[in-house]
């Protein structure tokens, strides 16, 4: 069992940045892949990026590809997003997610089937 814990979330105005983060709990976080997510009010959840457990490859939407960049640090149990750049449309609840397959293929790394545990979420507010 994995619990995820968002944090970082907040108001920003457009072009400025956050930082969030996702600390996870166990001893075996370096064995998952791990994802954030997504979703604006009266929208689907979707994929934001993902860094995959091991060889650390890494997984953007285009939408956020050059602005945000996801990153781990498996001593602290946590997953970064730095978010810069950011723009209206980016305001949305963000969530972290886990996946425990040793197989993280593109595919998997955007869908939400691939994940087993999802963090509450944390706000982020875009100002124009």
């Amino acid at each position: 069992q994995v619990q995820l814990v968002e944090s970082g979330g907040g108001l920003v105005q457009a072009g400025g940045s956050l930082r969030l983060s996702c600390a996870a709990s166990g001893r075996t976080f370096s064995s998952y892949s791990m994802g954030w997510f997504r979703q604006a009010p009266g929208k689907e959840r979707e994929f934001v990026a993902a860094i995959r457990c091991g060889i650390r490859t890494t997984y953007y939407a285009d939408s956020v590809k050059g602005r945000f960049t996801i990153s781990r640090d498996n001593a602290k149990n946590t997953v970064y997003l730095q978010m810069n750049s950011l723009k209206p449309e980016d305001t949305a609840v963000y969530y972290c997610a886990a996946a425990s397959s040793p197989t993280f293929t593109t595919a998997q790394a955007v869908g939400l089937r691939a994940y087993d545990y999802w963090g509450q979420g944390t706000q982020v507010t875009v100002s124009s």
